[in-house]
């Protein structure tokens, strides 16, 4: 024990020395820990700095950049140089409205600009909505579409509704005689009446070209009332009266029925044997899969 606590002694001039030796080491740590907050505090005001730096740049290019030319409506028969370059077309384009104002013409819209133009579908979008013709020419194109319109009217007004023309009215058809223009009526009857003007096409001995002729004058106007054939309940000889189906083809469907039941879709006939496939839509107008339909 006593040579433990003899350890611990020093002299006075040893407890000087450790004194010091202790002072000199807190003076060191304290200099190194001022040091250290000084130069962060310094690299955090250089951020700082930096991002202040950074937004002052952005308004200065924001500010340098050049800003859209504001546009106002315009008569685009009346374009200069500088008008068309603010706009974007190209002085090629520019070139073409100036070559063809030479000739005293004037666009009228936003179609003949570009045609004349031939400027792109997008810059047309662009700029087109803020071209201004004079009244007068915006009142010409409104009577032009209102005549354009009564013409079609008028022009359907006079057609003849093909359900109601006699055979004396489709003999005035070129190509239409006594004997074609019987059998059109009777295949109309036989129908129960014209659904869709292809049909006309179907008449036997009628030439295209000369059933393109009758429909120039008649067309199916008024959609007739057809009864339709419940092709689950109907027999052979009601699904024979219909004008598309034979006998042999009734016969087959009753017998395909009675095999494999109800029928869910009329697609489903392709499946009877000599049935006509290629007719299958136009027959469907005339059949329903039951009698609800």
């Amino acid at each position: 024990m006593k040579n433990f606590k003899a350890f611990f002694q020093f002299t006075k001039q040893e407890q000087n020395g450790i004194f010091y030796l202790v002072v000199l080491l807190v003076l060191l740590q304290s200099f190194y820990w001022v040091i250290k907050t000084t130069n962060s505090e310094a690299e955090a005001g250089i951020v700082l700095d930096n991002r202040a730096q950074q937004q002052v740049d952005s308004l200065k290019t924001l500010a340098l950049l050049p800003k859209a030319p504001k546009i106002y409506p315009f008569n685009p028969n009346f374009i200069t140089d500088f008008k068309g370059y603010t706009l974007g077309m190209s002085t090629t384009e520019i070139d073409r409205l100036l070559e063809f104002r030479k000739t005293g013409k004037y666009v009228n819209s936003a179609a003949d600009f570009q045609k004349v133009t031939q400027i792109s579908d997008s810059l047309l979008q662009s700029i087109s909505p803020y071209f201004k013709f004079p009244d007068w020419v915006l009142e010409n194109q409104a009577g032009a579409v209102k005549a354009k319109t009564s013409a079609r009217f008028k022009k359907k007004s006079e057609m003849i509704d093909l359900n109601q023309a006699t055979a004396q009215e489709l003999r005035q058809i070129s190509g239409v005689g006594q004997k074609l223009s019987a059998r059109i009526v009777k295949f109309r009857d036989r129908l129960g009446g014209f659904l869709v003007n292809e049909q006309l096409y179907e008449v036997y001995g009628l030439e295209p070209e000369v059933a393109e002729r009758v429909l120039r004058k008649f067309q199916v106007i008024a959609l007739p009332k057809i009864q339709k054939i419940n092709i689950n309940t109907a027999t052979w000889e009601e699904l024979s009266q219909l004008v598309y189906i034979t006998e042999n083809t009734a016969k087959r469907i009753v017998a395909y029925r009675n095999e494999n039941g109800p029928l869910d879709s009329l697609d489903e006939l392709g499946l009877v044997k000599g049935f006509p496939k290629d007719k299958i839509t136009r027959i469907g107008l005339y059949l329903s899969l039951s009698n609800d339909e």
